[in-house]
């Protein structure tokens, strides 16, 4: 009796060239909103890992990030450039 396999199907993306950039058309499912207009890209191992870009800082503002106490406690303070305009 054969035991049933659990599903393997992976969502895919087709790799193409336009120019001399490389495209990659992204299923409908992992789809960027309309509002989208730029992506954060990096490299993890053999992944690339795409984020959105934010349009503006509110979520960053809103989110409960805080600097530790600590934070450029060793930060060299410069001294004010004098400027002649």
């Amino acid at each position: 009796m054969a035991i049933p396999q659990a599903s393997t199907h992976r969502p895919t993306a087709r790799v193409g060239w336009n120019n001399r950039v490389q495209t990659v058309s992204i299923p409908v499912d992992f789809r960027f909103p309309d509002s989208v207009r730029e992506v954060f890209i990096r490299r993890e191992g053999e992944s690339v890992i795409l984020t959105p870009r934010p349009a503006d800082w509110s979520g960053f503002f809103e989110s409960p990030v805080v600097a530790s106490p600590d934070f450029m406690a060793d930060a060299e303070r410069l001294p004010v450039q004098e400027r002649s305009f």
